[in-house]
């Protein structure tokens, strides 16, 4: 073999070794980076639950998972109602991975071609209060009876006689009372009456198909502390966090997930100092700044050339004001690597005879923090107040694990001319992959 030969034989079991040696390691990876073990089978509901102040709730159904493909639960096998909002289906209501509580379906609605499910509701803090009513109860029960208390031990000398015993109440004069006669054997009390188990569902026509989280807990879910519930509140090993309603006596909007065997949920919140917090925002407003000029610079060109062949000037916009700046910063994966997602509208400053200074900017941003505290920016949508016919706005809802992984998602509401829809993304990397998008409705 030539000398040339030889140098490309090692080069290539050079190849092969490092080839080897990734393999290895990708096998060891931790699970967030090498995936999930398989795709999520489901059936896993996800619903948004929309909560007064006066405690009423009732569920909007947004997706349905089932063999790892999303599909729209207004719609899916509604015969004629939807799965998702079958009578006894029970939700637990999650914000930012966090359990609120539960609500169970008993009755769906339809109107304006959208379905509306109605319910009971019970927060975290009343789930948890009955489970500590109950549990005192079961130790009070369990309790024996006291003994009676007898009196203080009477010392007596020997040959003294004993005392005399309790008298009786003599028989009236001429009386012949009757010797008690002991009760037969035949004559046992009976046994009081057992209270019958709750009638089971009947079996549906489909004998085979999937069912999301019914009301009627199974024998193991009865043994929890929580059992006292219609479903037993799952949660990461803390004190549940009531959801009470808001200051201001709106609505709250809630998402829901509705699985019979899906991961207990995890918080999804990155906790950051104040000065790091700061920092962020600051990052992130220079990138919504960046956007907005570009999407006024391009508003002015259109506008420009309608009016004239002249091109429009390229001067460097000034720097818009923010206002209603809404940030959260969320950790998805458990990674430690913090994402950020902006919501805010903004104004250019006004100028002299210059078209569209009435516009408002509408701005969604998510970007991501690497290690070495540089953002990435993953997604960009701007939006104003006058074009939302072609380019819809989003209203971010809030991060939940859609589909099972134990990773979140980011939930969002999309607004436009047309109506109202939602539309579920999954950060990956340096980009948002769409994973489910909603038909608009009212």
């Amino acid at each position: 073999m030539s000398p040339r030969g030889t140098n490309l034989y090692r080069k290539g079991g050079r190849a092969v070794i490092l080839a080897a040696l990734g393999l290895m390691l990708a096998q060891f990876a931790p699970a967030q980076v090498a995936g999930r073990k398989g795709p999520p089978k489901g059936p896993r509901a996800m619903g948004l639950l929309e909560l007064s102040p006066n405690g009423k709730a009732h569920l909007i159904p947004i997706t349905i998972l089932y063999d790892g493909e999303f599909y729209d639960a207004s719609a899916y096998k509604a015969a004629p109602v939807p799965m998702a909002l079958e009578s006894g289906t029970v939700y637990e209501a999650v914000r930012t991975g966090v359990s609120q509580g539960l609500f169970t379906v008993s009755s769906a609605l339809q109107g304006n071609n959208t379905w509306i499910g109605e319910g009971t509701w019970q927060s975290a803090s009343a789930l948890a209060a009955a489970a500590s009513a109950a549990a005192k109860k079961k130790e009070a029960q369990s309790k024996k009876a006291p003994e009676p208390i007898e009196g203080p031990p009477v010392l007596r000398r020997a040959g003294s006689p004993k005392p005399p015993e309790p008298a009786q109440s003599a028989p009236a004069a001429g009386s012949n009372p009757a010797p008690p006669q002991a009760a037969p054997a035949s004559s046992a009390p009976a046994p009081a009456p057992v209270a019958s188990a709750p009638p089971v569902r009947a079996a549906e026509e489909d004998p085979d198909r999937p069912v999301l989280k019914r009301g009627i807990p199974s024998p193991a879910e009865q043994k929890k502390p929580s059992s006292a519930a219609a479903m037993p509140s799952r949660g990461d090993g803390k004190k549940p966090v009531a959801s009470a309603p808001s200051a201001s006596g709106s609505n709250q909007f809630i998402p829901a997930i509705s699985d019979g065997d899906g991961p207990d949920p995890r918080p999804y919140t990155d906790d950051l100092k104040p000065e790091e917090e700061e920092k962020l925002r600051k990052k992130i407003l220079a990138l919504a700044a960046a956007a907005v000029r570009a999407r006024a610079v391009l508003l002015a060109a259109g506008a420009a050339a309608q009016t004239s062949s002249r091109p429009a000037t390229q001067a460097k916009p000034p720097q818009p004001s923010f206002e209603e700046v809404q940030l959260r910063v969320f950790d998805l994966s458990n990674s430690n690597e913090p994402v950020l997602v902006l919501t805010t509208k903004a104004r250019m400053p006004a100028r002299p005879n210059a078209a569209g200074d009435d516009l408002q900017y509408i701005v969604t941003l998510v970007a991501r923090e690497d290690i070495y505290g540089e953002l990435h920016k993953a997604f960009e949508n701007v939006t104003d107040n006058q074009h939302l016919d072609v380019l819809p706005r989003l209203e971010l809802v809030d991060a939940v694990d859609a589909d099972g992984d134990g990773r979140g998602e980011l939930l969002f509401r999309q607004i436009s001319d047309a109506g109202r829809a939602f539309v579920l993304y999954r950060v990956i990397g340096d980009r948002l992959w769409p994973l489910f998008r909603g038909t608009p409705g009212p």
